[in-house]
């Protein structure tokens, strides 16, 4: 019978499971959180533990092990747009590295736990999803940046498309407005229905004097948006005060919520 170091054990699940859900954002397109990343890791490594000891062997069944599974993609995703679609690439990803790490250990006839068969595993599933998710669209091909915005105390982070063709502009000042969904910015202002039209939004008195309009036009619509000047706002790192931040629901795509 194998020994199994318990201390050993905790640290390469933690590390595998945090690489997992990393691997995930990554292919998702998303804003790296890792310190959620770190807590699903922490759970799936304390899960990996429970399975050993007495009383708790009914944790290594499959109800089990979709049930750690589904708690680590809530804990990892639960605050993304779309954390139905996160979760499954995340289980996506845990079967494909799974199943390539016995492929490959049984291929070799090395331990599971080889870490050269680890390593490889990693690269095969990391090169095939990429390959699968991001092969098959165009825009995770445009440039993106991480956007960052503080607002009364408050901070809300998302990815944005770098869009040379975005000529939005304040009339008034002739300030630049890059383009926002009410998701990306739902942490700003906590219990305030963003997705109303331009004018009910400005009417509400939660947010008196923060909003004001301004006219648009794109191609086949125009109309006015909601815009509303942040304390501070950084492109990719790059703090940027030229930056007015507009409400629009049409500000959000396939790994991006919205558009510089």
């Amino acid at each position: 019978m194998p020994i199994i170091y318990v201390d050993r054990l905790f640290l390469l699940n933690l590390t595998i499971d945090y690489l997992l859900c990393l691997l995930s954002a990554r292919v998702c397109g998303l804003v790296l959180k890792r310190g959620r990343y770190v807590l699903a890791a922490l759970l799936g490594a304390l899960y990996a533990i429970l399975t050993l000891l007495p009383g708790f062997l009914f944790l290594a069944g499959r109800a089990g092990k979709l049930g750690a599974a589904l708690l680590m993609a809530l804990i990892a995703y639960g605050g993304e747009r779309k954390p139905l679609r996160c979760g499954a690439v995340f289980l996506c990803v845990s079967a494909a590295f799974g199943g390539g790490l016995y492929a490959l250990s049984a291929a070799g006839g090395r331990p599971v736990f080889d870490p050269r068969v680890l390593i490889l595993s990693f690269a095969l599933c990391y090169a095939g999803l990429r390959l699968l998710f991001y092969g098959r669209a165009k825009l995770p091909d445009q440039p993106r940046a991480e956007i960052c915005v503080r607002l009364g105390g408050r901070e809300s982070r998302f990815m944005a498309l770098l869009d040379s063709g975005n000529r939005l502009c304040d009339p008034a000042t002739g300030a630049a407005v890059m383009l926002a969904c009410p998701h990306a910015l739902e942490a700003l202002f906590p219990g305030v229905d963003l997705g109303l039209d331009a004018v009910s939004l400005a009417a509400q008195p939660a947010l008196a004097g923060r909003f004001r309009l301004i006219p648009y036009r794109a191609v086949g619509a125009s109309g006015l948006l909601p815009v509303f000047r942040p304390e501070a706002l950084s492109v990719a790192g790059e703090e940027r005060q030229d930056l007015l931040v507009a409400v629009s629901l049409a500000a959000q795509g396939e790994g991006f919520e919205g558009i510089v």
